[in-house]
């Protein structure tokens, strides 16, 4: 793994933080903690002694400086002082970003109109199954993907990257996409036109649908300039499964992977490029935006 790949990780980062505070806590507490209090209580004993004998020969003595031996003697060095109040916080942090919801940015247009540039999303991690940290290896099943879930995943051709798209297409599905429609399983997918879409950063319109998947309801986007066909796919493994012409493309989605798109159609690099994603890349269904400095309408869930 590159150093690029391991600073962009930051569970893997979380990770490490949290084993190396959990040592130095625990060494802490089961030995250094120890040797802190030997130390003072040797030092107390010594210095009794010496207040005892300063008595005997009439000396006044001041007891207020024995608290002050103590506290001293007693006083975690500042990294172990850091490193055990730090170690709970990331090890709470680490548990639910790896267990139960993971906090992300969305980078592109890819998915307007659901989701925006500068969304900030939850992500559930535990919906499609529990799965060990940075191997991302499931553990326990519960459920799978479904077509129309918003779900992030590690982009095949470079994993160290999570990308967001909408389930098309589950293991076994037929997907074909001609002159803009889908088909799913030899249905056809129902579209309904709403208003057209204004894209107020470049003030430009695209065509907007409701699109009717099987057991999901969303809006996508249509750009009429844009060709039906799809410009350069890559050789992407089982690329055999597809077929692209003119028109569009068919797809056979095989077993354990998932076909993904963008609500913008015209507009995203999905696997109409690149490919299916395997099921060991899933990372969460995504379904509320809890943030956006730019617009505060977009927090709340969507579909």
């Amino acid at each position: 793994m590159s150093l690029q790949a391991i600073l962009g990780n930051f569970a893997l980062i979380l990770f490490i933080l949290t084993i190396v505070t959990g040592v130095i806590w625990a060494l802490d507490v089961f030995h250094f903690a120890k040797q802190r209090r030997a130390k003072a209580d040797a030092a107390l004993a010594e210095f009794d002694a010496r207040q005892a004998k300063f008595q005997q020969e009439g000396v006044k003595t001041d007891n207020s400086s024995r608290a002050r031996l103590e506290s001293e003697i007693l006083k975690q060095p500042t990294w172990i002082e850091y490193s055990g109040s730090f170690f709970p916080v990331i090890a709470l942090v680490f548990v639910l970003r790896s267990f139960l919801y993971e906090p992300f940015k969305i980078p592109s247009s890819s998915m307007v109109p659901t989701l925006v540039i500068g969304d900030l999303i939850l992500v559930n991690k535990y919906t499609y199954g529990i799965r060990l940290p940075i191997l991302n290896k499931k553990i326990i099943e519960i459920n799978n993907p479904q077509r129309g879930d918003v779900m992030v995943f590690k982009y095949p051709k470079d994993p160290s990257l999570d990308y967001i798209k909408r389930v098309i297409g589950v293991p076994g599905d037929k997907i074909v996409y001609r002159n803009k429609r889908l088909t799913v399983n030899g249905k056809e997918v129902s579209y309904a036109p709403l208003p057209d879409y204004l894209d107020e950063e470049h003030l430009t319109y695209s065509k907007q649908y409701v699109e009717k998947l099987p057991g999901a309801t969303h809006r996508i986007l249509n750009d009429e300039r844009a060709p039906a066909y799809v410009q350069n796919p890559d050789p992407f493994p089982m690329h055999e499964l597809c077929s692209y012409n003119l028109e569009g493309f068919a797809c056979s989605v095989p077993a354990g992977h998932y076909f993904m798109m963008g609500d913008n159609r015209d507009n995203s690099l999905d696997s109409r490029y690149w490919g299916f994603v395997p099921d060991g890349n899933i990372v969460g269904k995504a379904f509320f935006v809890w943030m956006n400095l730019g617009d505060f309408r977009r927090i709340g869930s969507f579909k």
